[in-house]
């Protein structure tokens, strides 16, 4: 990129690239600059846009907390808040998850807008200042389009009955993807005719900062959703070992947190690090053991055409049935145990818990660099002590497309009721076709009589 004039500055004022006053202003004002004598530090004024003070800056605390901790030091106030407001997210957190499958799906969707919008008002907050027509306008439009292209795919796999029975249904999952390009195509024209000149490049920035938040918050809750219908252990335990990572690190660090950790989160210590991954592994292996005994966990979550609702029966599948395992003869000569008794989940949620507090921090991290790119202290003050949805979730998105991989790599097989769904989509013709076919194939194989013994 070709070095951008700075405002006020001496000298020879013409780039290269031959930028005009205002867009090169408009520039200054992303915090776009080029530091010229070397790599500066990232938070410096220079690289500071200008943003309003967000509403993450002001105190949202309910009175009634407030006045109970007025005694307090700020740390020990702070540490208060943050537990109450926990204790009630989690509390809330259970209640979802009575409440079923259709419950989790409209939260899941809430929470994504919400972060959607929290993210989009930082950037609108400095594009706004040009009132050039269309940014909010057209993120919203995007985010709607990108929706409907995602929910539509997990309608036409996984309620392909209720497809196959409602006409209208049939038209739109026959041409949802032409459907959902031509959505996106008029957007994409909507922002080719919104832009100014003098302010191209200010309006691919923004363009390019919709497409990116999209990507982060839509394409990762999406995959959320995926993991639920897998069943909702699927949903709960990542969920959970996060959220548990979390507040241990945190108890770690504030009691015997003495090493920083990394500069992007100076409050971050290796010791509350250390204690969140050993916690965490702990907990899950215990979660999991505790869920494993449940159908209502471990089943995939089913559309039941009949009642039109979401069913979670089945004869759950290897990996959540008792086995017996020999321990390795080291282990064997210190605990006097030769065999346990384990569910094989417990085995995948040491991974899964090991990611979520090794690698799962790093979304964390992420967040905080670019608050401090923004000079802002929370995405939002939704949640008073954590701030935005999107500071609950950072770590929460990372985990959620882990875990889609990791079922996708090691778990996934063949998916019977799926397959079944595709059938019912297609012409009758085809499915006599598809049904003589399979019934040659067993018949070969000796799991059905010759036909001569079917017709005596």
């Amino acid at each position: 990129m070709a070095e951008l004039r700075r405002r006020g500055g001496g000298g020879d004022t013409d780039s290269p690239d031959n930028i005009s006053d205002k867009e090169a202003d408009g520039d200054d004002r992303l915090g776009l600059q080029v530091d010229t004598e070397g790599d500066g530090d990232g938070d410096s004024k220079a690289d500071t846009p200008d943003v309003p003070l967000s509403t993450a800056d002001t105190d949202n605390t309910p009175q009634c907390l407030n006045k109970a901790l007025e005694g307090l030091p700020p740390r020990w106030k702070n540490y208060w808040i943050r537990g109450v407001l926990s204790l009630a997210m989690i509390s809330g957190f259970f209640l979802i998850i009575y409440m079923g499958p259709v419950t989790l799906i409209l939260v899941v969707m809430t929470v994504q807008i919400k972060c959607f919008q929290e993210i989009i008002t930082i950037g609108y907050r400095v594009y706004h200042s040009y009132e050039l027509p269309w940014f909010r306008t057209l993120s919203w439009y995007f985010l709607i389009c990108v929706n409907y292209f995602f929910y539509g795919e997990t309608v036409a796999d996984y309620f392909g009955a209720l497809v196959q029975r409602e006409e209208p249904l049939q038209f739109l999952a026959r041409y949802h993807r032409f459907i959902s390009f031509a959505l996106y195509l008029a957007g994409f024209c909507m922002f080719v005719l919104s832009l100014v000149k003098k302010h191209y490049r200010l309006q691919f920035y923004m363009f390019a900062w919709t497409h990116v938040t999209l990507l982060i918050v839509v394409t990762q809750s999406h995959l959320v959703i995926q993991n639920l219908f897998e069943g909702m252990i699927w949903f709960i335990v990542p969920i959970s070992i996060v959220i548990c990572n979390d507040i241990m690190a945190y108890l770690f660090g504030f009691f015997f947190g003495r090493t920083p950790l990394i500069k992007l989160s100076p409050k971050k210590t290796w010791e509350g690090f250390i204690g969140g991954f050993f916690s965490t592994v702990v907990f899950g292996f215990i979660l999991a053991y505790l869920l494993s005994q449940f159908q209502y966990f471990v089943c995939p979550v089913g559309f039941n055409s009949e009642t039109n609702g979401f069913t979670v029966e089945c004869e759950p599948s290897d990996i959540f049935v008792m086995q017996e395992y020999t321990l390795p003869a080291v282990v064997q000569n210190t605990l006097r145990w030769k065999t346990v008794n384990l569910y094989p989940f417990q085995i995948h949620s040491i991974f899964l818990s090991s990611f979520a507090s090794l690698i799962g921090p790093f979304g964390g991290f992420f967040a905080s660099g670019f608050k401090r790119a923004f000079k802002i202290k929370d995405f939002a003050s939704t949640i008073p002590g954590h701030g935005g949805i999107m500071d609950r979730f950072d770590c929460q998105y990372l985990m959620a497309t882990f875990t889609h991989v990791y079922i996708a790599s090691f778990i996934r097989g063949p998916n019977p009721s799926k397959v079944l769904q595709q059938l019912l989509l297609l012409q009758p013709e085809q499915q006599l076709s598809i049904f003589h076919t399979l019934h040659s194939h067993l018949r070969e194989r000796g799991m059905l009589p010759p036909a001569a013994a079917q017709a005596e």
